[in-house]
């Protein structure tokens, strides 16, 4: 379930004039917080993901998660107030964690919200959340109806290779899943260009085929050095059969 957002701020003033400014563009009951954490037991710092509900009727493809950091100096009675607006969850946590959140803690509140669909997905989650400064941030869009889908195009410092990368997170209403997948290109032009034509698949980062060669090399290797497998046309050599309709796998299906 999501809730409005309230940053306790009630008697305390603004540290700074960034902090002030920061406070008048959050309207609260535009704001659904996702997930929430806030240090014990004085609750001096709190860290948030919410929702902005009316980025959907603003400046089309504008992103509508919000990531919010609030210090509180009770003794002076002041607040430092610091956002950043995201296309994409993971990106939202990041700046979170970065900025001393526990990634532990910042995860999604317990609500109805779609799913990982696979692995693949919540591998790139994990990589850009622990990311850090890793990945400086050049665009993003959003779309809220069908197809539902985010983007953001970074620069990667850690690539040695098509540095400019697109991480594409699509929804799939029916299924109440999502996908995350990472695109690589030499520059962010090419980049664009593909975001506008999507005529060939998202281009895999040149680490991808390394790792798929390094695996179909090591696989070789095994087959190579495995000692020969001895013939066997004895009743011994059969598969066992199901002794009940218990054992038997049912139909898998397929995300």
């Amino acid at each position: 379930m999501t809730a409005e957002l309230d940053l306790a701020l009630d008697g305390l003033v603004p540290a700074d004039l960034g902090s002030e400014q920061t406070e008048s563009v959050l309207w609260a009951a535009d704001l659904k917080v996702l997930a929430a954490y806030h240090t014990a037991p004085h609750r001096s710092h709190s860290y948030v993901v919410a929702h902005d509900t009316s980025a959907t009727w603003g400046v089309p493809g504008a992103p509508q998660l919000v990531s919010i950091e609030v210090a509180r100096d009770f003794s002076l009675g002041t607040f430092t107030l610091e956002s950043e607006y995201h296309a994409g969850l993971p990106f939202a946590q990041a700046w979170l964690i970065e900025r001393g959140c526990p990634p532990d803690k910042i995860a999604l509140a317990e609500g109805d919200f779609v799913k990982a669909a696979d692995e693949q997905t919540l591998r790139l989650e994990q990589a850009i959340r622990e990311g850090g400064q890793r990945y400086e941030v050049l665009d993003t869009w959003t779309r809220d109806d069908a197809p539902c889908e985010n983007w953001t195009l970074v620069r990667d410092s850690a690539a040695a290779d098509n540095p400019v990368r697109v991480f594409l997170a699509v929804v799939d209403p029916a299924a109440r899943t999502y996908t995350v997948r990472e695109g690589a290109f030499p520059d962010e032009g090419t980049a664009r260009q593909w975001l506008e034509d999507r005529d060939t698949p998202l281009p895999q980062p040149p680490e991808d085929h390394r790792d798929a060669d390094g695996v179909r090399r090591r696989v070789a290797l095994a087959r190579s050095t495995r000692a020969p497998r001895a013939t066997a046309c004895g009743l011994d050599a059969l598969p066992a059969p199901f002794t009940s309709a218990g054992q038997r796998p049912g139909p898998g299906r397929s995300l």
